[in-house]
């Protein structure tokens, strides 16, 4: 499914529920913010063999997915609310990163792009 026809889907379920009311661009923000944390916590205090274990375990896969899409489906509402192209946000973000993260410099680092130029 393209990315606008599932903003589509997701407008129509928001609608069909009167919802849009609460579904300012502060309101949007915040409720994506927890989902993000509510995926983080599916992880909190696991090592990173556990974590490694956790996201292949069918039995968690359910949870994961979940969690994902409330991100994505409120990262989605977000761009709707506020006039952002989700798909070309994405790819100008990917041009801006290609030029701060060089691949000669950047590949196998995990330094800031202000970092990049020294030894390592």
């Amino acid at each position: 499914m393209e990315i606008q026809a599932l903003i589509d889907a997701i407008v129509a379920f928001r609608d069909e529920r009167d919802w849009a009311q609460f579904h300012t661009p502060k309101n949007l923000a915040a409720a994506l913010a927890i989902e993000a944390a509510e995926l983080q916590e599916l992880m909190l205090w696991k090592t990173e063999a556990e974590v490694a274990e956790f996201v292949t375990a069918k039995a968690e896969h359910g949870k994961l997915s979940d969690e994902v899409a409330d991100v994505l489906i409120y990262a989605l509402l977000f761009c709707e609310a506020s006039g952002i192209d989700p798909a070309a946000a994405v790819r100008f973000k990917l041009r801006k990163n290609a030029e701060k993260y060089p691949v000669h410099l950047a590949k196998g680092r995990a330094d800031k792009y202000d970092r990049l130029g020294e030894d390592g």
